[in-house]
Order: structure tokens, then C-alpha cells, then sequence
């Protein structure tokens, strides 16, 4: 997509399933690599700094009743980018 900013969906089902699968692809990911002994102690402090960073987020975009799309999407865009980091480890 070169330079342009590919555009999200904000149906609220389809961002429902795509959270689920790629939250999944990273659990699948993080669970291998606790298992193996090779889960970095960066690994493990980004597991929790981003879901504080998500809950921040989806908290602010509730209290401003942005909308249910809105409240999920800081947790889709993290989900989305740690199954892509963590596929190409």
C-alpha cells in the first residue's frame, strides 16, 4: 500500500473477529516462546505496558462516547501489530 494509510473497517463484528484471531495468533506465539525459555523480559514488560496503553485508551474513547468501535480499536491495532512482530521472529 506504499505511503497510504490503509483504511480500517469499523464494523464492530468484523473488528470482533479480527481481534480475536489475531490476539490469538499472539498468544499462540508468546505461549512457544515461554515454553522454549525465550520470552525476553522485554517481551513480558510489553505484555503488560499494552494493555495499560489499550485500557487508557479504550477508557478515554468510552468516557467521550465515541462509540463501541471506538473503546476496541486501541486493543485491535496492538493485537494486529504484535501478531505481525511476532510472526517474523
Amino acid at each position: 500500500m506504499g505511503g497510504m494509510k490503509r483504511h480500517r473497517s469499523r464494523n464492530l463484528p468484523a473488528m470482533m473477529t479480527e481481534l480475536a484471531l489475531s490476539s490469538w495468533e499472539t498468544i499462540f506465539h508468546r505461549s512457544i516462546m515461554m515454553a522454549q525459555g525465550t520470552c525476553s523480559a522485554t517481551e513480558y514488560q510489553r505484555m503488560v505496558m499494552e494493555k495499560a496503553a489499550a485500557m487508557q485508551a479504550s477508557t478515554t474513547a468510552l468516557m467521550t462516547g465515541r462509540g463501541h468501535a471506538a473503546v476496541l480499536a486501541p486493543y485491535l491495532v496492538r493485537s494486529r501489530a504484535n501478531a505481525r512482530r511476532l510472526r517474523r521472529k
